[in-house]
């Protein structure tokens, strides 16, 4: 005998395909929305630190602020009632993301000045992703996911060597420089050696001596080399994360149109409708 249904489990069931179904045109139109009032957030706590605009509208602001939060409060709160494994999206990274955009305003009434937490809501924006489903979206950030991951350990080892370079590069900056040049200690100096290899160069503290000043050149040429090593590093796990994959999985460009990011069964370029 079939069960039937509670008007809290339709609601549940409606709320469920609203929320999560972006294949439905309700579901789309909902995560759309919801993408357009994270930017909007956004764009309001950016104004409420510009101190002109924030004098003249400030309660504006505030209110908007407060109607966006109750929003995203009674989305989150939907988001767990209308799902069978509620704990499974409240630990997601979905899930404590939607959480901590939430809180900060809360938090205001009783810390000064937290409200300005807020702006972690452009995180949620990440959601475009997932709205969108598109074959190269989901492709390319896969590879990107498997050659960050992939790399991981050299990415360690080379940030653990640019520390201990770091240290011993700006200890011996202190040496030759010393408090005269304005390397008044060797935490100063290594934050200088820090700025100045990844060619940042705030300029707030230069060596004066010959000795210094040579030494400084050679750093900064190191700067330029060392910047594009993690670049290389994660490059080659993307090619070779591709090259690993089924041909089924491959991602092929269009001979027609040249776009990137078709299947390798595909039969139709999805941008310019020629055959594959």
């Amino acid at each position: 005998m079939q069960r039937i249904k509670s008007k809290f489990d339709a609601f549940r069931q409606k709320t469920n395909i609203v929320i999560y179904g972006t294949n439905t045109a309700s579901g789309r139109l909902f995560d759309l929305v919801l993408l357009g009032v994270i930017l909007l957030s956004v764009i309001i706590v950016m104004l409420e630190t510009v101190k002109g605009f924030d004098i003249k509208y400030h309660h504006e602001l505030i209110v908007l602020e407060w109607v966006i939060t109750v929003f995203f409060t009674l989305e989150y709160i939907l988001r767990i009632i209308s799902i069978q494994k509620p704990w499974k999206y409240i630990f997601s990274f979905y899930g404590i993301i939607d959480l901590i955009a939430t809180i900060p305003m809360y938090f205001s009434l009783f810390f000064v000045g937290t409200s300005v937490l807020t702006v972690v809501r452009a995180l949620r924006l990440l959601r475009l992703f997932k709205i969108l489903k598109h074959p190269q979206f989901s492709s390319q950030s896969t590879h990107l996911k498997e050659a960050l991951i992939a790399s991981k350990g050299k990415i360690l080892i080379f940030i653990y060597f640019m520390l201990i370079s770091s240290i011993i590069i700006g200890s011996v900056m202190y040496v030759v420089e010393g408090k005269e040049g304005g390397f008044t200690s060797i935490p100063i100096s290594i934050y200088w050696t820090i700025v100045t290899l990844t060619t940042v160069g705030y300029g707030d503290i230069s060596p004066i001596t010959p000795l210094g000043q040579a030494i400084a050149s050679v750093v900064m040429i190191m700067g330029y080399g060392i910047i594009a090593v993690p670049t290389g590093i994660v490059s080659a796990e993307f090619a070779n994360s591709n090259r690993k994959k089924p041909r089924s999985e491959r991602i092929n460009p269009c001979s027609a149109c040249g776009t990137e990011g078709h299947e390798f069964n595909a039969k139709y370029c999805f941008h310019c409708g020629a055959a594959l």
